[in-house]
C-alpha cells in the first residue's frame, strides 16, 4: 500500500490509477472500520488525517479528470472529522522523487516507460 505525496501531475498513469485504488482501501479501512491493512504504516499514518486523506483523493481525481476527459465518480464523504494536512511522512517528499524514478516509468520527469 503506498499514499504518495508528490503532485499528482508529475506521476505515469499507472501510479496515479494505483495510488487512487489504495487510497480508497485505506480510507474503508479507516472511515468503515475495516481490519485489512489497519496495521500498514501508511494506513497509520492516515489515522485521525481523514480531511486530508480526502484532500489527496480529490488532488489525484483532478489529475485523473485533466488526463482522460471522464469525470471521476467514486466520492468521498465530507464532513469527516480530524486533521486537514498530512505531516507525517514514512518516506520524504524528495525519496518518494527517487523511489518513483526508479520503477522504469514515467513518473517525476523520468523518460523511462514501461513496455
Amino acid at each position: 500500500m503506498r499514499i504518495w505525496d508528490i503532485e499528482p501531475s508529475q506521476m505515469c498513469s499507472q501510479h496515479l490509477l494505483g495510488e487512487h485504488r489504495e487510497l480508497h482501501g485505506c480510507w474503508n479501512i479507516i472511515f468503515y472500520g475495516k481490519k485489512g491493512y489497519s496495521n500498514h504504516p501508511e494506513t497509520k499514518r492516515w489515522v485521525g488525517k481523514l480531511p486530508a486523506l480526502k484532500k489527496r483523493h480529490d488532488l489525484l481525481a483532478e489529475e485523473m479528470n485533466r488526463r482522460s476527459g471522464n469525470p471521476h465518480k467514486t466520492m468521498l464523504p465530507t464532513g469527516t472529522t480530524g486533521i486537514d494536512i498530512q505531516t507525517t511522512y514514512i518516506n520524504t517528499i524528495p525519496q518518494q522523487v527517487q523511489l518513483l524514478k526508479t520503477k522504469g516509468c514515467t513518473c517525476c520527469g523520468n523518460n523511462k516507460s514501461i513496455i
